[in-house]
């Protein structure tokens, strides 16, 4: 596995090391040691999938509250999206500050989020599908977001929102909701 910094603290993007033959390619996409070589958090509570219907699709920006913080592994593995996180760690030298990524079934890149950050994803092709690697169970009570379009985020959307559920068009904006990740 290749991991490369961001520019946001502790956050990695992962990329696979493929070893082609005349069958196809095989690729770990995940590894413990190689993981805990970085002082990476390696638990995992759970793994959840979600299925995006229509190119455009938004999900987010989610987090859970403390104790109950996430570190995720994100990788999309049936089509494309844009994958983006803002850091509300306080103390980081990256607060408040966003980053992107295109995460595709080609690419087959990974997306290291460590507890913290505000998690959301557009999708840029029809039928894409997400996995998520996390760290601590959901729990409905401590889950919290702000609104994709918040304007103390400033983020760059690439495509016009096609759906979105009620419950994220209504996230409170940041300067009004003082819970951090």
């Amino acid at each position: 596995m290749i991991f490369q910094a961001t520019q946001l603290d502790d956050v990695w993007l992962i990329e696979p090391e493929c070893h082609h033959d005349s069958r196809g390619f095989f690729a770990r996409t995940w590894c413990r040691d190689e993981l805990a070589a970085l002082n990476l958090d390696i638990d995992t509570a759970q793994e959840s999938i979600s299925y995006n219907r229509a190119r455009g699709t938004l999900r987010g920006l989610h987090f859970q509250c403390a104790p109950y913080q996430e570190t995720k592994i994100v990788r999309c593995i049936d089509g494309a999206i844009w994958d983006v996180i803002v850091d509300l760690r306080r103390e980081s030298s990256t607060y408040l500050r966003w980053q992107a990524f295109e995460l595709t079934a080609q690419n087959m890149a990974s997306l290291y989020i460590p507890k913290g950050f505000a998690h959301g994803f557009q999708s840029l092709t029809d039928h894409a599908r997400v996995s998520y690697r996390i760290s601590t169970p959901y729990v409905p009570s401590a889950g919290r977001g702000y609104r994709f379009d918040d304007p103390a985020f400033g983020i760059i959307w690439p495509e016009r929102v096609t759906e979105i559920s009620e419950r994220d068009r209504e996230w409170a904006d940041f300067e009004r909701e003082t819970s951090t990740a």
